[in-house]
């Protein structure tokens, strides 16, 4: 009876805690810094996680750089070795809140948030504010987003010669749709 008791309440105190977030592990972060006349830079990543706790408005994007693809091989390698060091500096995050982000007034209606926060990157933190489009979908909450890094400002250093052939900004969108993790136990059982 106690066994049964303790389980039950367990279940519930899990439950209300994962009410408090929202979430996914395959959000899509595309990447260009691609110049005219020059080979296309781009990249796509489909493992980027997100978490949203509507109750304090935090938001929080990790992603992986070695989950970066590339079109060409060669691209990819110079990306990781050379220019962001995945070795040295493997993920990329974005913590900050959602400015007077309530989740009572989320709908199927798109509406614009600013999302002010840090981004760090290749080992260097930058505070920045982005423009984010969040609304609900039939699977959760979708969020969308694009913002410029520029190079600079994460101290990556692109040699000379291949300078004019990479942009230095580079124009990332993400997009992602993030679901209540009580929802997705329920799904799974």
């Amino acid at each position: 009876m106690k066994t049964t008791t303790l389980l039950i309440l367990l279940f519930t105190v899990f439950s209300v805690l994962a009410q408090d977030k929202f979430k996914t592990n395959s959000a899509v972060i595309n990447f260009e810094a691609s110049v005219p006349f020059f080979e296309e830079v781009k990249a796509v990543n489909r493992s980027v996680l997100i978490v949203l706790e509507p109750k304090t408005s935090k938001f929080i994007c990790t992603v992986i750089i070695k989950d970066f693809h590339f079109k060409l091989d060669l691209m990819q390698e110079h990306f990781n070795e050379n220019y962001l060091e995945s070795h040295r500096y493997p993920k990329a995050v974005f913590k900050g809140k959602i400015v007077k982000f309530d989740m009572e007034d989320i709908n199927e209606i798109e509406k614009e948030y600013l999302i002010k926060g840090k981004l760090a990157i290749h080992g260097k933190s930058k505070e920045v504010e982005v423009k984010a489009f969040i609304k609900k979908v039939k699977d959760g909450i979708q969020i969308v987003s694009d913002f410029p890094i520029s190079v600079s400002d994460f101290n990556i250093q692109i040699p000379q010669k291949i300078g004019s052939k990479i942009a230095m900004t580079a124009n990332t969108d993400l997009i992602g749709v993030i679901r209540n993790e009580e929802e997705i136990l329920l799904t799974y059982k």
